[in-house]
């Protein structure tokens, strides 16, 4: 019986990996004009660094996703309530609100996607590291401050907003709304960086992860340092999400719409396959998305709001179809 469902994994994930290499195909050749050299390096060097941004956030995002949601043992919940993606947007509305659209922050983008990433790191590490200390490492009272963490951002946020300067709040809202439309190519080698150096740190904990989610006592059991182990993986969730949030923005749904799929269509423990596929599915909805944007719509609408749409839809779905999540 093993066998035939590894065989059958196996089988799904060539499928999946077809899928995105055809999505990732469709989009760096649809529309080209081959006979132009000019307008055909042109358009490469536009969508070549978009289709990079996309594989990371996948993995950032599909990943966490995958990670949060074992060790918080439930499917429904993803790293969105710890409040990172309001956390994000109570930043870039301080910066414009205290500093100005015309400051050096608001408009050089590396210097912005230093300050996000610096900021939302430091926030997120000192404040979760001190509320496992108070809680005695429990992961629910962790998350249910996490939600009133991010209620509280977003007051916040709101009542800047509404005495801001109208001119500013229009400069302010494209960074409130995830994009791929303006990608700054110079922070994606950084970020590539980051990601490899915290999986490297995490790798001990990510080995653990299939034991993790046996529960408390049978991993304990096992001779995994339980507490430990599960505030290193949180903190390395809240570092790949600010990551993701700080290149492109808030997406809220995303991590739930893969994460799900990913497990509704492998079916297993193993984090290997689970991570895997959540990340084939990032790149294969995001690339999707990013197409009906720019060839259907024509830029008009953000790809966020399909996400949004179809997360919520999706949300709704699971809820109806499964007792215990």
């Amino acid at each position: 019986m093993q066998s035939i469902a590894k065989r059958n994994n196996t089988n799904k994930f060539i499928v999946l990996t077809f899928m995105a290499i055809i999505a990732v195909i469709t989009y760096m050749l649809i529309d080209l004009n081959f006979e132009n050299s000019r307008l055909l390096s042109f358009a490469m060097k536009i969508r070549f660094p978009k289709l990079i941004v996309m594989i990371i956030v996948s993995i950032s995002i599909g990943g966490a996703s995958i990670i949060f949601q074992s060790v918080i043992n439930n499917r429904i919940v993803t790293p969105c309530l710890l409040g990172m993606n309001s956390l994000y947007s109570l930043i870039h509305t301080a910066v414009v609100f205290f500093a100005g659209s015309a400051s050096i922050i608001a408009t050089n983008s590396n210097l912005s996607f230093a300050f996000d990433l610096i900021l939302m790191a430091v926030v997120a590490t000192t404040i979760y590291s001190y509320l496992f200390k108070k809680t005695k490492h429990n992961v629910l009272y962790v998350l249910l401050i996490g939600t009133v963490l991010t209620s509280l951002f977003t007051s916040i946020q709101t009542t800047l907003t509404r005495i801001m300067d109208p001119n500013e709040y229009d400069t302010l809202l494209s960074s409130l709304v995830a994009s791929f439309n303006n990608i700054n190519t110079e922070i994606i080698i950084f970020s590539i960086i980051l990601l490899v150096l915290l999986a490297y740190a995490l790798r001990k904990e990510l080995a653990l992860l299939d034991v993790i989610t046996l529960g408390k006592a049978q991993a304990i059991n096992l001779g995994v340092d339980y507490d430990v182990c599960i505030r290193k993986l949180l903190l390395g969730v809240t570092l790949c999400i600010a990551i993701a949030t700080a290149m492109v923005g808030p997406i809220s749904f995303l991590g739930l719409i893969i994460a799900n799929l990913s497990r509704q269509l492998f079916k297993t423990y193993r984090h290997t396959h689970l991570i895997l596929g959540s990340t084939l599915f990032g790149i294969i909805v995001l690339i999707g998305g990013q197409i009906i944007v720019e060839h259907v719509y024509t830029y008009s609408m953000p790809i966020s709001v399909f996400i949004t749409v179809g997360g919520g839809i999706y949300f709704l779905y699971l809820l109806l179809t499964n007792r215990r999540v």
